[in-house]
């Protein structure tokens, strides 16, 4: 027989497992029509640097999920790929660029940008696909994917022209959220809202021709250098008389009306608001009822234009300082309060995002929200844990024009030209040569790139070779489980839903499985500013890729956090290596390659542990269709640990080492069938370990990654005999802990007696006797019915069915014993004089610390304690 290492090593396998599967195409399934297809498309990570442990949780429940369903015959498709990440991306090339050069973004041009963009993209792509292989993940790597190839930049360029063409993209002036950072437009998605302490001025607006003025509230007084008009609400009797008349706009001597809009809410402030419409996103929806003129103050950078007379090229922050001086020196500043609100800041860069008046693209929403929100209703996408349904359809209830267009340079360019002689824009599938309105052909492209977003929405088909209708099309789509964090629902979940249903008129998946972050052990985000990140690469190399991914999913529940501790990947290496120990044994006790189970003579052990298996094989089958990983790891550990390793396997030595050579054939196939299995059901968690022990095993087929998953046998199910072992178990359990305390040596061997209450357990504990024998250290064991012939001088525990009694004489010399007693009480006797005198001193209690005088009181309690109990053992042994 085939012998395994003596010491679990992960490194002198894993890689050569990972080439051999490579090797052999087993991630690569065949289009086969009697075959089910099952489907999973990687969350594409971003092409920003390497991989870390969000990356490694999200990747190892997709690879279970996979494995699992390859094992169970499934053509199980796992689509890799990456994305292109247009913001992070172009900010980690820009700052490469600046350091190497000293140039900025214009002076080293487009298309050197791009060139050296792309060669970024080569470099950390290869990067994190070898660092996917190396954490095991069995992707189909002949299907990778990027979100800017040829076959998904088609795919953009289709959505966009067809979009538009049904009048559901759209260009025109709106107020976005823009990053002076980033310099670009952001969504409503990319923009984070903290609370920040700030201050209400209270500012007076002079009435045009009388001596009286308004008073406004506002929390960004450099934006009124901006405003059009003061509105008021109309139902607010205060300023029933003051719609329709004018006001002089402070600094700058602009006249301006005050109107009436409900929107205006009286509570808040003076309930008169300045309206800034090019400057805020309500004001912008007040300017357009009211047909009031839009004044954009305010360049690309958030420094001050133009339109901001004498605070021109100052910046944002900066002219509000100014802007407060020179209104409290005219005595225009009524007075300023404290105030704590919401401020947007830029997701990527966490600058204070500007709402900005912007000629942009945009998605129209409303069309594409109401059926996204219909298919979660309806129930043919359900959200696991069901909870996380209320952020996607409170985002898509609410939601707004999406702003698509990005004032960068990597990413899908927008295919739209203008033409220089007659402005139209004309919009294609393919490059124009020319305007299609006027036949010029001096004719420009935008020179904006999409949202990141756009073409990952269209992730679960463009990888498949949509617009063509491809063969993996046809049979792959729709994928069937997405895999992701809480973080990216209204991101990415709810935009690939909608384009999903728009372009393919079907869902793109049928569950979305929600994982929450991984934190320290102190329960933090992991980040850079606290140095609590752990690169899992690092943990690979040390203990290995199955320890990081057991020690990533075991007692992880759907949707919640989890914290990643230097106990946790103690506790999963510590089970590798006892997996690992355990199967060294098995090994060592089979002699051929016999690969049948013999259920003709099974012992009580052998049929209690292939019934708790058969249990196993059910729970964790269960486990995984209802996606609750974490919890069918928790049962797999237990299942090996505790019953195949620590009770199992020591209740096939008395069969092993007997000369019994039937039973021993038959134990033995218990052995292996229980080992080959449990080995089947862990796979998909420990991939590596597995493969190896298994491939060391008498077995069937080339690679237990194909092998067949392991279904429940109800003729495996034992009950009434997996019952009766476990009592003679718990009383094997019960004499150890007896001699425990007993401080018997564990090489002394003593008489057991067996007090049986029930006759009907009279069989059962003839049959574990020799288990009890050779387990719990007797010299004989006696099974006794009646009570009278129990010695006095004995330990006891209570069983199922009765006691187990060990007679003391057995057990130690009674006279040492009773002499050793008398000694310890003494002592202890000692220690309790000592505490009481310090605590009946009053000096003592009342000038000591505290914690000195409970210390005092706790050691007394204690020795009282322990003299109760050395008296009663006394007693018993004197009598």
């Amino acid at each position: 027989m085939k012998e395994i290492a003596k010491t679990y090593n992960p490194k002198e396998f894993e890689d050569r497992i990972y080439a051999f599967w490579m090797e052999k195409g087993y991630f690569t399934p065949k289009i086969d029509p009697e075959q089910q297809p099952f489907t999973i498309v990687i969350p594409p990570p971003n092409i920003t640097g390497q991989l870390h442990m969000g990356h490694a949780l999200d990747n190892t429940l997709q690879d279970i999920l996979i494995r699992w369903k390859r094992m169970q015959g499934y053509a199980a498709l796992w689509i890799p790929g990456s994305d292109h990440a247009s913001i992070a991306t172009e900010i980690k090339v820009l700052d490469t660029i600046r350091e190497e050069t000293g140039l900025t973004k214009k002076e080293i041009g487009r298309e050197e940008f791009l060139k050296r963009a792309w060669a970024w993209k080569d470099k950390y792509e290869n990067r994190i696909l070898s660092q996917l292989k190396k954490l095991g993940s069995s992707c189909d790597w002949t299907r990778t994917r990027f979100t800017m190839d040829e076959v998904c930049s088609r795919a953009v360029r289709e959505v966009f022209v067809s979009l538009y063409e049904k009048g559901l993209i759209y260009r025109g002036d709106r107020i976005i959220n823009w990053c002076p950072d980033c310099n670009t437009a952001l969504s409503d998605a990319e923009v984070e809202h903290k609370e920040q302490k700030g201050h209400l001025w209270y500012i007076k607006y002079p009435i045009k021709g009388e001596d009286g003025y308004v008073v406004i509230a506002t929390t960004r007084p450099e934006t009124m250098l901006g405003d059009v008009a003061v509105a008021v609400n109309p139902d607010d009797q205060r300023y029933k008389d003051l719609v329709g008349k004018t006001l002089i706009l402070p600094l700058v001597g602009r006249e301006i009306p005050v109107i009436a809009d409900s929107y205006v809410d009286p509570s808040f402030g003076t309930g008169a608001v300045k309206v800034t419409p090019a400057h805020d996103p309500n004001d912008f929806e007040m300017g357009t009822r009211h047909n009031l003129p839009f004044i954009n103050i305010m360049n690309e950078n958030a420094t001050i234009n133009e339109n901001g007379g004498k605070y021109k090229g100052l910046d944002r922050y900066e002219a509000r300082e100014r802007i407060v001086e020179d209104l409290k020196n005219l005595g225009l500043l009524l007075k300023v309060e404290d105030h704590v609100h919401n401020v947007g800041h830029c997701y990527r860069c966490d600058t204070v995002v500007e709402p900005l008046l912007s000629k942009q693209w945009f998605v129209k929403m409303e069309p594409l929200a109401k059926p996204a929100l219909e298919v979660v209703k309806e129930g043919k996408i359900k959200f696991v844990p069901e909870r996380f349904e209320k952020i996607y359809t409170n985002w898509l209830e609410n939601i707004k024009d999406w702003c698509i267009s990005r004032q960068l340079w990597w990413g899908h360019r927008i295919p739209a030209w203008y033409c220089d002689d007659c402005g139209h824009i004309t919009v294609s599938r393919k490059d124009p040569e020319k305007c299609e309105a006027c036949g010029s052909i001096h004719i420009h492209q935008d020179e904006d790139v999409l949202d990141t977003w756009f073409s990952s929405a269209l992730w679960p088909f463009s990888t498949m070779g949509w617009p063509e209708e491809t063969e993996d099309l046809r049979y792959f789509y729709p994928t069937d489980v997405l895999v992701t964090g809480y973080d990216i629902i209204f991101f990415w979940v709810a935009r690939m839903i909608f384009m999903s249903l728009e372009f393919m008129k079907e869902v793109p998946f049928k569950h979305v499985l929600i994982h929450g972050l991984v934190r320290d052990a102190q329960g933090r985000k992991m980040s850079k500013s606290l140095g609590n990140g752990i690169d899992p690469l690092e943990v690979i190399e040390k203990y290995g890729a199955d320890t990081l991914r057991f020690t990533l999913v075991i007692g992880n529940a759907p949707g919640n956090d989890m914290r990643f501790s230097q106990d946790k990947v103690e506790l999963s290496r510590n089970f590798a290596n006892k997996l690992w120990n355990a199967s060294r044994y098995v090994l060592l006790n089979l002699t051929n390659n016999d690969t049948n189970l013999y259920t003709e003579g099974l012992t009580i052990a052998d049929k209690w542990i292939l019934t708790r298996y058969n249990n196993i094989v059910k729970e964790v089958t269960e486990n995984l269709e209802k996606f609750e990983l974490g919890i069918a790891a928790t049962k797999l550990y237990d299942f090996v640990w505790s019953e195949f390793c620590d009770w199992y396997i020591e209740l096939s030595k008395p069969v092993l080492y007997s000369d019994n050579l039937e039973a021993k054939k038959v134990t033995k196939s218990v052995l292996r069938y229980v080992l080959d299995n449990t080995l089947r059901l862990l796979h998909p968690f420990m991939p590596f370990i597995t493969e190896e022990i298994w491939q060391n095993l008498p077995h069937e087929g080339e690679s237990i990654m194909i092998a067949e998953w392991p279904k429940y046998k109800e003729e495996l199910d034992f009950t009434e005999e997996a019952k009766n072992a476990e009592i003679i178990m718990e009383a094997i359990r019960t004499i150890r802990n007896l001699r425990a305390e007993a401080n018997v040596s564990p090489s002394k061997k003593a008489k057991v007696i067996v007090a049986i209450e029930n006759e009907n357990y009279v069989k059962m504990f003839e049959v574990g006797t020799n288990y009890i024998m050779k387990l719990a250290g007797a010299s004989e064991v006696v099974i006794e019915t009646d009570k009278s012939k129990i010695p006095h001088k004995a330990l006891s525990g209570a069983i199922e069915g009765g006691l187990v009694v060990l007679p003391l004489e057995d057990l130690i010399d009674l006279e040492e014993e009773i002499k050793r007693l008398n000694e310890e009480r003494q002592k202890v006797i000692s220690e309790i004089e000592r505490a009481q005198g310090l605590l009946n001193n009053e000096n003592f209690v009342k000038k000591a610390p505290e914690k000195v005088v409970s210390a005092e009181r706790e050691k007394l309690e204690k020795y009282t304690t322990m003299l109760k109990n050395i008296e009663e053992r006394l007693k018993l042994l004197k009598s």
